[in-house]
């Protein structure tokens, strides 16, 4: 972890650089999405709101994603909150951190950055000696899954449900202004 020396009114004191940012309103989600990064991100952003639900936080992503509960708990928490989120894709948004990345109201793209999606996958063990019956319970249950995916990508982007399956069936991969164009992302963020 990056520290910084800041000037206080205690002294110099030796700071993590995520606190700083923090400070400012500026969260980090630079890891798999699970239950630890999950709870971790909620935390901050309920602090930030309970602080001033009116100043703007900015996410910064650069995540493969990971589960989708536990990702849909930030999701769900940030369609909650009153303070204005802007999104920031740092490197690659991929799978439930391109979701997360669509919570933004504002959702900006360094030029080189990309997002993906897909439908998502079952990542249970294998299902050799399963009845039928509960191979089928598993694969209602994904389906329903990808329909609440498709359906936040459908009303970010303003596609219909067909074009979004039609996109998510295999890994699609989107360049900063290939986002821009589908509606996935609002800007791209260049230098002056």
């Amino acid at each position: 972890m990056a520290n910084i020396l800041k000037e206080t009114v205690r002294g110099i004191d030796c700071i993590r650089i995520e606190d700083d940012f923090f400070t400012d309103r500026e969260i980090f989600l630079t890891d798999e999405v699970n239950s630890a990064t999950s709870s971790e991100l909620i935390k901050q952003l309920m602090y930030l709101e309970k602080t001033d639900n009116e100043k703007e936080v900015t996410i910064y992503i650069n995540s493969p994603g990971g589960e989708v509960i536990s990702g849909l708990a930030v999701y769900d928490f940030i369609g909650m909150m009153k303070s204005p989120v802007r999104t920031v894709c740092i490197g690659t948004a991929a799978s439930m951190g391109a979701i997360l990345f669509l919570a933004g109201d504002k959702r900006q793209m360094l030029p080189h950055t990309r997002l993906m999606i897909h439908d998502p996958s079952y990542s249970h063990n294998d299902i050799g000696g399963r009845k039928p019956h509960e191979i089928q319970h598993e694969l209602d249950k994904l389906n329903e899954t990808r329909e609440a995916l498709a359906k936040i990508i459908a009303e970010k982007t303003g596609k219909t449900m067909e074009e979004i399956y039609e996109v998510t069936a295999s890994d699609t991969y989107y360049s900063a202004e290939e986002a821009i164009n589908f509606g996935l992302a609002t800007e791209i963020l260049k230098g002056e």
